[in-house]
């Protein structure tokens, strides 16, 4: 069955919301929790199809979970050696982040598994951590470096010292997981800051990450359990952030934000363009910064986006290319390559859509140049409405709902089942706070 968004032109967001649990620390929770000893108690959880792939491949292993029941989990850690063959294929579902991340655990297991997935999945690069897994000794095998996965447990691991041609917290992640089997101290330079998630909950389940520069390291040994508050997702978040950013007249509040400084590009580059953001009542969930964001309506201005924050709001441009789009003069994206394989090839789904509402975006090999509107601010609508195909990319589909805002008529977004792996309840939340959006089920 398909899942379409119809949303009406126009409108302003306000009132005061959170959004779900991050997904990419509710994935580590379960990840790390399924190895470590004793219990681990998670609050927050996304219970978004994404992750619950990820804990679905762990009760396949073995791992006895409990929940989730409105964001609670508890997972009754196995320890390091003591998750079990599995039955069948491990399903990923449309999760990356699943596939990689868990890729890097099973290196250090005593038994074969294989990671699957759909469609979408099956087509998404995994030679980027195989081929660093192999390194450690690990044995790996894909589809012409594509999904399937499938790993031999007659593997023994060794640390290496590894630096990564690209910026991937999702490779780095998997190394770090196989270096809790490795003999020696794995160690993993960087070429650019990424999210460090992996690192501070690794910490709190009592293992220690050595830090030097651009450089972390880690030598294996057990985890212990322990209790994860998760904060709401600042990927999320961020939709509703350039939703009130560009619609006369918004003013609204999201709590208990996670502002990891890994992930807060999109608000560097939101106030680099103009937007008038405020963080407030900062505090910390364990290990990873909080705090509530207040946005205002401010008129933008486009900008050529600094390289440095590229990593720092890789999965955040979509809703970036919306704000672009009504600003004044022209942004430029550049070093983004890796757009063009997430879910989908984001650059190119969100240049065919920007230019089916007539704004004038050219696509670029690692990036995109976005003419804005130059009087966007002078006028209730700013492009035209339209037709968009998210291509089954869930980012996509939300950031041409939040488009709307702004359009001279309706936006039909098609194929957006996939907006569930991510955001569950986002049409919900999003018609709460002003959006004024449907959905049509068609089989």
């Amino acid at each position: 069955m398909r899942t379409d968004f119809l949303v009406q032109a126009g409108g302003k967001l306000s009132g005061t919301l959170r959004v779900p649990g991050d997904k990419s620390i509710s994935h580590r929770s379960i990840i790390l929790g399924a190895v470590a000893e004793g219990d681990t108690e998670v609050a927050g959880f996304l219970e978004g199809e994404d992750a619950l792939a990820t804990m679905n491949i762990f009760r396949a292993l073995g791992v006895r979970i409990e929940g989730p029941e409105h964001g609670r989990v508890l997972v009754h850690g196995v320890g390091l050696r003591g998750l079990k063959a599995p039955p069948g294929v491990l399903d990923c579902g449309n999760s990356g982040t699943s596939m990689r991340l868990i890729c890097g655990l099973l290196a250090g297991q005593n038994f074969d598994a294989e990671l699957s997935g759909d469609q979408s999945l099956r087509r998404r690069p995994m030679r980027r951590v195989a081929e660093p897994l192999g390194l450690m000794g690990a044995q790996i095998r894909t589809d012409d470096g594509r999904p399937p996965l499938k790993i031999s447990g007659k593997a023994r691991l060794r640390a290496i010292d590894y630096t990564m041609p690209v910026a991937s917290a999702q490779v780095k992640s998997a190394l770090l997981l196989a270096g809790l089997y490795a003999e020696g101290e794995t160690r993993i330079t960087e070429i650019a800051p990424t999210r460090d998630h992996t690192e501070r909950m690794l910490e709190a389940l009592g293992r220690p990450v050595r830090r030097q520069g651009a450089t972390v390291a880690l030598t294996g040994g057990p985890l212990r359990g322990t209790r994860i508050e998760v904060p709401a997702d600042i990927s999320s978040a961020a939709f509703f952030m350039v939703g009130a950013a560009i619609a006369p007249g918004s003013d609204i509040m999201l709590t208990d934000v996670g502002v990891n400084p890994t992930r807060t590009g999109v608000i560097d580059i939101l106030r680099l363009m103009g937007a008038d953001i405020e963080l407030m009542n900062p505090r910390r969930f364990g290990g990873e910064p909080v705090a509530d964001i207040r946005v205002r309506y401010a008129p933008l201005a486009g900008v050529r986006i600094p390289r440095a924050l590229v990593p720092l709001a890789i999965d955040e441009f979509p809703a970036l290319f919306i704000a672009a789009a009504n600003a004044r003069a022209e942004t430029l994206l550049a070093g983004a390559e890796e757009l063009r394989v997430k879910e989908s090839d984001r650059i190119q789904a969100m240049a065919d859509g920007l230019g089916a509402l007539g704004i004038g975006a050219t696509p670029l090999a690692d990036g995109m140049r976005i003419r804005g509107c130059a009087d966007a601010a002078e006028r209730a609508s700013a492009y035209r409405g339209g037709t968009i195909d998210s291509h089954g990319d869930h980012r996509v589909a939300m950031a041409f709902a939040i488009a709307a805002l702004r359009s001279a008529a309706p936006i039909e977004i098609r194929d957006c089942a996939n907006v569930a792996t991510s955001f569950p309840g986002f049409a919900d939340l999003a018609r709460g706070c002003g959006l004024a959006i449907a959905l049509a089920r068609t089989a």
